[in-house]
């Protein structure tokens, strides 16, 4: 019993089977190998930049795998794909981007293909010379994001950090100015165009530039702008005076600007609206206040009147001519030209003691005055040449003391102002006159008695010549030959009879000398008449001495 307990205690032996790993050691190698070939692509993407599109109208210089984005220089992208859009009509450019330019992909980005380019304005886009087209990029400063762009057609005028302010100018024609024409302030270059469009109702242009800091603190509200394009030439007592802003505004165009000194101002604000004048002197010109019209009806013809012609009163400009048209009044057409007047003008030539008492006076007053010097003193308007060369008309305010009764109707608007006939229409009347008394001689019949008195002296002039002169010729030539034999008698008479001192000699003497000078009076005479026969009948006149 003890011997069978004692093997009941005994543990018995099992069998355990041995544990085999799942995984061989063979695979550790390529499973390692594919997690990090994993993190490398993981990490490829998150360093990654994005896809975009971009939207040309051709593909000229671009090239897949090696056309650059560049953004200051710097590259941020490059083209990968060239290809057609689904419609045929543009190209579509998928590039890929920098991961650092992820934050710079805003909703309003720009994008531009860049190549050499050559204006007025300067030159641009030499390095792609050698390296190949490139395309421009500039982030925007909108928080959206975007991936799909279309490229710009051309380079943006400006960039968005370039200091500075955008104005708009508004004129009648561009004139000669065109995208980088520059803007000067006191003959500095302080900005250029950087566009131009018509205006919305077209009958005007809308010209945006800008001026760069710190310059563009001088534009203020007040500020006149003027075109500085070609010569500004002016012919003045002083001689000739020709005046160009700089050689790149006489050949591309330019405008200038400046603020009349009126104490200091405030800045304007970026986009706002001036005016573009033709030159300085219409730019600075004081507002035109204080307008008074009048309406001028002429008899005679406007041609060389134009819109803008001066009005002048004794030679100093007081208006301008502000319309010039045709009415039909009395059963026939004739010319209306409208003026307006600026009382600043006038007042800027008066003296202080006038000028005080001008500022005094009311303006119906100063039209009472005017009306009186219309009808007391005779002031009247006129038409005359301001050019003989060109034939340019303007309108003269003048006194014609001579001139017919006339008054001033100051309930019509506006009024009509009594005019005179010009100068060169009164001339032309006077040339019309003469022309027509002259018509109503009779010349063909004067001309028939004329020849028939000019043939009857060629008869009674040969008559003459044939009978007269060759009866004067003998007469002269018998004076001679006394004269010659006396002359003979005094040499061989004795001189203790007549000698020098003796009184013969000296009375001989005084009459051959009157007899010489009567043979050069008759040889005088003689060739006279042998010149001019008709004296014989006509007798001598001042045309032949």
């Amino acid at each position: 019993m003890t011997e069978n307990a004692d093997l009941a205690n005994v543990p018995e032996a099992m069998h355990v089977p041995k544990k085999r790993s799942r995984v061989p050691v063979v695979w550790i190698v390529p499973i390692v190998a594919a997690l990090v070939g994993v993190g490398i692509v993981v990490q490829k993407y998150l360093n990654e930049g994005p896809t975009i599109r971009i939207t040309f109208l051709s593909a000229e210089g671009i090239e897949a795998e090696k056309t650059l984005i560049k953004f200051k220089d710097v590259e941020i992208g490059k083209v990968m794909h060239v290809n057609l859009t689904d419609n045929h009509t543009k190209i579509l450019v998928t590039a890929k981007m920098e991961k650092s330019a992820e934050g710079m992909l805003d909703n309003d980005a720009r994008f531009w293909l860049v190549k050499p380019q050559v204006s007025l304005s300067g030159v641009s886009g030499l390095s792609t010379i050698l390296s190949g087209n490139q395309i421009g990029f500039e982030p925007g400063t909108s928080k959206e994001k975007r991936r799909d762009f279309v490229a710009l057609e051309a380079p943006p005028p400006i960039m968005r950090d370039r200091p500075g302010r955008e104005f708009v100018l508004r004129a009648d024609t561009l004139g000669s100015l065109g995208l980088g024409s520059p803007v000067y302030y006191r003959r500095l270059d302080v900005g250029d165009v950087i566009a131009f469009n018509l205006a919305k109702d077209g009958r005007s242009m809308d010209i945006r530039i800008f001026v760069n800091a710190p310059h563009d603190k001088f534009v203020t509200p007040d500020t006149r702008f003027w075109e500085a394009s070609g010569i500004d030439a002016s012919l003045g007592a002083d001689g000739l005076s020709l005046r160009t802003a700089s050689v790149t505004a006489l050949i591309s165009g330019g405008i200038s600007f400046e603020t009349p000194s009126s104490g200091p101002a405030a800045e304007a604000a970026p986009n706002t609206a001036f005016t573009l004048f033709k030159d300085r002197t219409t730019a600075l010109a004081p507002p035109q206040k204080d307008i008074r019209r009048f309406v001028l009806r002429f008899r005679e013809s406007v041609r060389g009147l134009s819109v803008g012609a001066p009005v002048q009163f004794l030679g100093m400009t007081i208006g301008e001519v502000t319309d010039v048209g045709l009415e039909y009044k009395g059963e026939a057409f004739r010319p209306r030209v409208e003026i307006a007047t600026y009382s600043y003008r006038f007042m800027e030539h008066l003296d202080k003691k006038a000028l005080a008492m001008q500022k005094a006076q009311t303006l119906g007053e100063r039209m009472d005055v005017l009306g009186r010097l219309v009808v007391d003193k005779g002031l009247r308007a006129q038409l005359r040449t301001g050019s003989l060369v060109s034939g340019q008309l303007f309108v003269a305010v003048d006194y014609f003391p001579d001139a017919p009764k006339a008054k001033i109707d100051m309930t019509q608007d506006p009024p009509e102002f009594p005019v005179v006939q010009g100068d060169l229409a009164d001339l032309e009347e006077k040339v019309k006159n003469i022309v027509a008394k002259i018509d109503t001689v009779p010349v063909e019949e004067i001309g028939k008695e004329l020849k028939k008195t000019l043939e009857t002296l060629n008869r009674t002039l040969a008559r003459v010549e044939g009978e007269t002169l060759p009866e004067a010729k003998k007469t002269l030539e018998d004076l001679r030959r006394a004269v010659t034999a006396a002359e003979r008698v005094l040499a061989s008479t004795d001189n203790t009879l007549l000698g020098p001192d003796a009184p013969a000699q000296q009375e001989l003497r005084d009459a051959l000398k009157e007899i010489a000078r009567a043979a050069r009076g008759i040889g005088v005479l003689a060739d006279y008449l042998e010149r001019n026969p008709e004296t014989l009948l006509r007798g001598k006149n001042k045309e032949n001495p």
